[in-house]
């Protein structure tokens, strides 16, 4: 008889589990299917920044990765961490980069359903397919850059089923658990600081009230970790990213509000009717002199106020909402973020937000089918299934738009004709292959629309530059500069410019001036260098060039140059040495092999 009913109890259980890997298996292979077209894009906009750039490819560069804000675009240590071991592992071979998103993706949807049933919350599975599946997901999954999205939602989510587990059993293994998967999430995007008041929307769920002592106490040390840490990346954001920009962000109190209203319903209708998603949505004009603008802010709070009268009859509605508003919080305007140059809403911003409303419908959609009987209930089950294929084939094509940076921009154009950032991004690209032409059009067409865009000015005097119309490029350069000084690129170009045309002096107060922007910049040490090796000033030469292949030791023209630096210092040896170095990154570096040619001449020998 005890054998008897150890077995009924045993089968269940086994088989709960085998739905579960079989559910867990079949996500995932949809889920890799869906983001099939993305597979092998090549990186798009700021994907070279993030990834492992050469100067910190090194145990120091690692190093620098942690102790030092500013040697990468954020200060995302954990992320640029996981760059750094991925290049180690598959260098500039971007499919890698690619699969590791949509596997950390498909490893949040999974820990996502475990929170929910341990929460034994209906439509768990439902919930989870939608989040794996939404193509409003596709830009923090399918752009390499956002793994900063993909991989501190895993610590997130993982953070809150371990502390919801301490929360049942009270085990302090569970909460230092929970605690230390936080501080890792925080590594690599602090917007989910957001986690312990989360939590509270969940406990106040379930309870219908929060305990000082057993809700509100023990999450104090994340709140404080959250805020401390928040409070870092907003520092290092306006000092190394923001910068100049931060004009752009000059609102007052009562613009933010109803920029944070429209948002928040901007990102509703996204999540219940993806359509139109666009890489870089218009940027919207707010003026608090607009009436009709009060209304998103005034309707959000109408909305609130609905949902704490009905708390009584059920909670779970203004939960949901105050979970994706809360995590909606640090993107709503309140606090500046680089992207609002180009608009205030952006996919990637909703990435765990969504969350909130995706639960809500999949628990009302299973509630509603369960009253149903017959061949409704199973009408019911296929309809989601069709959903779920049709959000899958949406994602499937919006993966496409990701293929490379042409494709991108060109898409976003397409959508947002004012897009003013990807015309002067798209107009690199054709610069980059030599269609000069092509590339003027577009820098030209991002001035119409945005006559005061450093960037555009600083691309199109490049263009010139490379067309031989130096002095056209030079006043070009200037006025950018006068916009934005700090633009590394802008002043070697400056100074290249100036030395072309003779003007020396200029030059080296430019190279100067760039080296002095970015002390750690290879190029900028390689340039200087180069131009004091011209100069006849050898030992300054010399030692900018060490400084520069030190910085990149895959620096072929650096090393090219301090090659030619030695040898016209009669270090013959040591210069071949260095040529050889340059030959090894670059085989086909013609000026490094004439003067690898002329130092064994110089020598005597042969090779």
């Amino acid at each position: 008889m005890t054998g008897d009913s150890a077995s009924e109890t045993l089968k269940p259980l086994q088989t709960s589990k085998r739905n579960e890997w079989f559910f867990a298996l079949a996500l995932l292979a949809v889920t890799l299917a869906a983001y099939y077209p993305a597979w092998f894009g090549k990186p798009v906009w700021d994907d070279d920044a993030h990834i492992t750039s050469p100067e910190l490819r090194s145990f120091k560069g690692l190093a620098r990765i942690w102790m030092e804000p500013g040697a990468t675009q954020q200060y995302y240590p954990l992320v640029h961490s996981a760059f750094w071991l991925q290049y180690k592992i598959w260098g500039d071979s971007t499919a890698g980069y690619h699969l590791v998103n949509i596997l950390l993706h498909v490893c949040c949807a999974l820990l996502l359903l475990r929170i929910l049933r341990f929460l034994e919350m209906p439509g768990a599975w439902l919930a989870a397919a939608i989040f794996a599946l939404h193509p409003v997901e596709v830009e923090s999954v399918a752009w390499i850059t956002e793994l900063k999205n993909t991989l501190s939602g895993a610590f997130y989510l993982g953070a809150a089923l371990a502390y919801l587990r301490f929360d049942r059993s009270r085990n302090w293994r569970l909460y230092f658990t929970s605690f230390a998967l936080f501080f890792l999430g925080l590594f690599c995007k602090t917007v989910i600081a957001t986690l312990p008041a989360a939590l509270l929307v969940v406990f106040w769920w379930k309870r219908g009230k929060l305990s000082w002592k057993e809700d509100i106490k023990p999450l104090i040390p994340f709140f404080v970790l959250g805020i401390g840490m928040g409070l870092v990346t907003v520092y290092v954001e306006k000092k190394y990213i923001i910068g100049n920009a931060g004009a752009a962000f000059n609102f007052t109190l009562v613009e933010r509000c109803l920029i944070a209203g429209r948002a928040f319903w901007f990102y509703t209708g996204k999540l219940l009717w993806p359509s139109d998603l666009i890489f870089i949505y218009p940027r919207w004009n707010v003026s608090q002199s607009v009436w009709w603008q009060y209304l998103f802010p005034a309707a959000a709070l109408v909305l609130l106020a609905v949902l704490w009268m009905l708390r009584k009859r059920t909670r779970a509605p203004l939960a949901a909402m105050l979970f994706f508003g809360g995590t909606l919080f640090p993107a709503l305007g309140f606090v500046n973020v680089y992207p609002f140059v180009y608009s205030f809403v952006a996919d990637h911003f909703q990435y765990l937000a969504g969350i909130g409303i995706i639960t809500l419908v999949s628990a009302g959609t299973v509630l509603l089918s369960e009253r149903l009987d017959g061949w409704m209930k199973h009408a019911g089950k296929l309809l989601c299934v069709a959903v779920l294929l049709l959000m899958a084939g949406l994602t499937w094509g919006q993966c496409r738009g990701y293929a490379d940076s042409e494709t991108l921009y060109t898409k976003t154009i397409e959508q947002n004709p004012e897009c003013w950032m990807a015309y002067n991004n798209l107009g690199t690209n054709f610069q980059d292959r030599g269609e000069l032409d092509k590339a003027i059009s577009c820098f030209q067409k991002a001035l119409e629309i945005k006559p005061d865009y450093a960037s555009a000015i600083s691309n199109l005097g490049y263009t010139l530059h490379q067309m031989g119309r130096l002095e056209e490029a030079i006043i070009l350069y200037q006025q950018a500069l006068n916009i934005t000084p700090g633009i590394l690129k802008t002043q070697l170009n400056l100074a290249i410019a100036f030395r072309q045309v003779g003007r020396m002096q200029d030059a080296l107060a430019h190279f100067e001036m760039a080296l002095k922007i970015d002390p750690g910049s290879a190029a900028a040490n390689n340039d200087l260098g180069y131009f004091l090796l011209e100069q006849g000033e050898l030992d300054g030469a010399i030692g900018l060039l060490e400084k520069a292949v030190k910085i990149d030791p895959g620096y072929a023209e650096a090393h090219n140059n301090l090659g030619f630096a030695l040898l016209q210092k009669g270090e013959t040896d040591q210069a071949i040495g260095e040529f050889q170095k340059a030959l090894k990154i670059k085989p086909g570096y013609a000026q490094a092999r004439d003067n690898l040619n002329l130092a064994y001449k110089q020598k005597g020998t042969t090779q």
